[in-house]
């Protein structure tokens, strides 16, 4: 009995924490649609902080993550298609790989790493030294002024980064793998944009949005909920990180069984 008590108390716990997700997701949604009139210079400040903190800053990293993955996996296919006689094959790979999986999943990633850690302990930190109270005996909406920029400027970052990270691994991986080869850039390109279909774009930009909402409303609930100890902060930004992480891989995973398998596409 402690057994299915202990079941039902996570099951619960869980139901809870999915629907706080949401709920602030729908917030925010509400917030920048409804009333980004109210205090608009200062909530766009924030806004604009955040796209330039998660999404302009964080080019060189994924820059570089991208420029290697996009040299391994041409690479790889370098060497086998050929001998398979399956060069045609190259761009639809490509497709799957890079744009369908991995360019949604590791921008993401580098998200959750660099801007979920900071608002989680952001927020956190407000949270016990009572700035949080301060702004509501000011009036001032924590939602409107917190967490809904954070929650839009990262979606916004997360959907520009991972566009930006699928045209460098395509793009620098044949200029640094596949450059001299015995397939032309033309060729190339060719077999990317003949296997890149409009399903793709809109499974990515699905993805990536999708993403950047739900790491928003992690991080930044994560931070909220934090007690009044300073030693909570960290264990909030791990909560933060871990629940980004396993919520991505979730939405990822039902996103391509939807698409790819019930619907066929």
């Amino acid at each position: 009995m402690d057994i299915f008590t202990s079941l039902g108390s996570i099951a619960i716990g869980r139901a809870k924490s999915i629907s706080a997700v949401w709920s602030t997701i729908a917030l925010s949604l509400s917030s920048l649609l409804f009333r980004f009139y109210v205090g608009r210079k200062a909530t766009l400040q924030v806004l604009l902080k955040q796209v330039y903190f998660t999404g302009f800053q964080a080019i060189p990293i994924i820059s570089w993550i991208a420029l290697i993955l996009g040299i391994i996996v041409l690479t790889q296919l370098l060497s086998i298609l050929p001998g398979l006689g399956g060069e045609r094959l190259m761009g639809d790979i490509l497709v799957w790989v890079v744009v369908r999986e991995v360019g949604p999943l590791l921008a993401a990633v580098v998200v959750i790493a660099r801007s979920g850690t900071a608002m989680a302990s952001e927020l956190g930190t407000m949270r016990i030294a009572k700035q949080l109270t301060a702004l509501e005996i000011m009036g001032i909406d924590p939602v409107h002024y917190l967490v809904m920029p954070r929650v839009i400027g990262t979606a916004i970052s997360t959907f520009v980064l991972t566009f930006y990270f699928e045209v460098v691994a395509i793009l620098g991986g044949y200029l640094l793998a596949g450059f001299g080869k015995n397939i032309t850039f033309g060729i190339y390109m060719s077999s990317v944009l003949g296997a890149m279909g409009l399903i793709e774009i809109i499974v990515s930009v699905l993805k990536s949005l999708l993403f950047g909402l739900v790491i928003g409303a992690v991080c930044t609930s994560s931070g909220l909920t934090c007690g009044n100890s300073i030693t909570e902060v960290p264990q909030a930004t791990t909560k933060a990180v871990i629940g980004s992480l396993a919520a991505i891989f979730v939405i990822d995973a039902l996103i391509t069984t939807l698409f790819f398998i019930h619907l066929g596409l």
